[in-house]
């Protein structure tokens, strides 16, 4: 007979757990129990009854919880006193879940995933049938989990976006708008189930509306990563993903809180990976120890495949020697044109401005420091450990435009004229300028060699043949020799990274 297609949850019950010592072969003890509850007229089913060396275990309902335990106290009160019975108590508010599976080892590895242990397990193997109790806190969480994977339904994953300026609200819509195609083409069904900024936040179970602006806009809430864990819980909602698309040092320090209470992680956010490595790790420790991941492929490449290549050749045992290329779409628009066209520097940073290529202060692109942050990344991909001041980077700002304010330094851009014409100027024939990343040195021992800088190069090189305001990536391992792997393309704008951030989102909803 063919199971039958169904998973059926019984609420409000208890478990009584009765433990002591030497109970391996012990003749009665369980016909003592039943009887005992029998006369008192107390309904047990029996999940799994547990007739281990240190107790077993019976189910009750919540309202007879007390009187179950009293009554055995009452009936084992001889082996209480010589120490034979050791403890005799419940445990309240769970549920039984009942479903046939061809194989429970599938469903057990989703319900571990978020973080659903069974407190009983009771499998009946010529019928396919399995119980388990879980907290009544996990039952609905549970059965939704168990449905999609036996009944191969859409499976729900529950999105907490944080962050909603150009990246995270392009992302919002790009999900708003595929959520039918990709329920129907990969059977997920995605769900906005919150957004925060700074300031505010909004809930909603059911995932939200196109109208989300809106709603965050007349929203009450002050912003709490711990609201949102804490409504996740209460909800029990599934296969959680916490999604930073910030640039918020403060807001990376909350990542092991979100690991440790059950979400994956996506990050557009580049500064958890530049932490110091003693952070790092310890973080690594976290996902490891709660099963979690943590995907992040467009902290250097927007949302070109460089991490998981490189990842992919590490792994494999490929040794790569050297890692170089432009990381900035900024600053690669910013000498793609300035290296080819006659206008001053500070005409084409003020192009790059109005285009929305800068950061607000321009200074921040200017500094080298987000290049350098993306080196850094990929060198810990290769498991070096090299700290954030162990990077040579050439500031392109002048040091007397390094600490007045932003308003002021936009206003005295011209005064950046004259030094990078002269620059220009004294190049070799047929040479651009390139602003770039170079990991190198032995990159077999701990540390690397990590430079930013500005360089010239041959204007028929792949470097030299950058054009608008793609990045370039050249790997060079052992294998290939003098001739890298280059990945080439957008390297910067809000639908690209968002894209990308997708991309990770996707993928981690797939494997859950």
């Amino acid at each position: 007979m063919k199971p039958k297609n169904e998973v059926k949850v019984y609420k409000s019950k208890s478990i009584i757990k009765f433990e002591g010592k030497n109970f391996l072969g012990e003749v009665g003890i369980d016909g003592r129990i039943f009887k005992a509850l029998t006369l008192a007229r107390i309904s047990v089913g029996v999940i799994s009854q547990q007739a281990i060396e240190n107790g077993l275990s019976v189910l009750v309902n919540d309202e007879d919880s007390e009187k179950a335990v009293n009554c055995l106290i009452e009936e084992f009160s001889e082996e209480r006193k010589n120490g034979k019975v050791s403890l005799i108590y419940s445990i309240n508010n769970v549920s039984v879940i009942s479903f046939f599976t061809e194989d429970y080892s599938k469903v057990a590895a989703e319900l571990a995933r978020n973080n659903v242990f069974p407190l009983i397990l009771n499998q009946n193997s010529a019928e396919k049938r399995v119980n388990i109790v879980v907290a009544s806190s996990q039952d609905e969480k549970s059965r939704n989990i168990i449905e999609a994977e036996i009944f191969g339904s859409p499976k729900t994953v529950h999105l907490a976006l944080f962050g909603h300026g150009n990246v995270g609200s392009v992302l919002i819509e790009q999900i708003l708008e595929s959520s039918e195609e990709i329920r129907r083409r990969k059977k997920l069904d995605l769900k906005i189930f919150a957004v925060s900024n700074s300031k505010k936040y909004i809930f909603d179970k059911k995932g939200i509306s196109t109208d989300w602006k809106n709603d965050i806009e007349n929203s009450g809430r002050v912003a709490s990563p711990k609201e949102i864990i804490a409504f996740a819980k209460e909800n029990q909602l599934e296969n959680l993903i916490a999604i930073d698309n910030t640039a918020n040092a403060d807001f990376v320090k909350n990542y092991s809180c979100f690991a440790e209470n059950g979400f994956d992680i996506v990050s557009s956010n580049k500064i958890f990976n530049t932490l110091p490595i003693s952070e790092y790790r310890n973080f690594r420790n976290i996902l490891t120890k709660n099963n979690k991941k943590y995907l992040y492929e467009t902290n250097v490449g927007a949302g070109l495949p460089l991490i998981d290549t490189i990842k992919l050749l590490h792994l494999s045992g490929e040794n790569i020697t050297r890692i170089k290329g432009v990381f900035s779409g900024t600053l690669s628009y910013v000498f793609n044109h300035f290296s080819v066209r006659d206008d001053q520097f500070s005409t084409i940073i003020q192009e790059a401005m109005e285009k929305g290529f800068t950061e607000p202060d321009p200074r921040e692109d200017l500094s080298g420091n987000d290049v350098a942050r993306k080196l850094l990344i990929l060198a810990r991909e290769l498991d070096l450990v090299n700290e954030f001041n162990d990077i040579n980077v050439q500031n392109l700002v002048p040091k007397n435009l390094l600490n007045i304010d932003k308003n002021e330094f936009i206003s005295k851009l011209e005064e950046l004229n004259e030094e990078y014409q002269k620059i220009k100027e004294n190049q070799q024939p047929n040479h651009v300028l390139r602003y770039v990343g170079d990991l190198h040195g032995d990159l077999s021992q701990e540390k690397g060699e990590l430079d930013v800088k500005l360089i010239s190069v041959p204007a028929n090189s792949a470097l030299g043949q950058l054009k608008g305001s793609d990045s370039i990536f050249e790997i060079f391992t052992e294998s290939y020799g003098e001739n890298p792997i280059v990945i080439m393309g957008a390297g910067a704008g809000a639908k690209v990274t968002a894209r990308g951030v997708f991309g990770d989102i996707l993928r981690l909803s797939e494997t859950k």
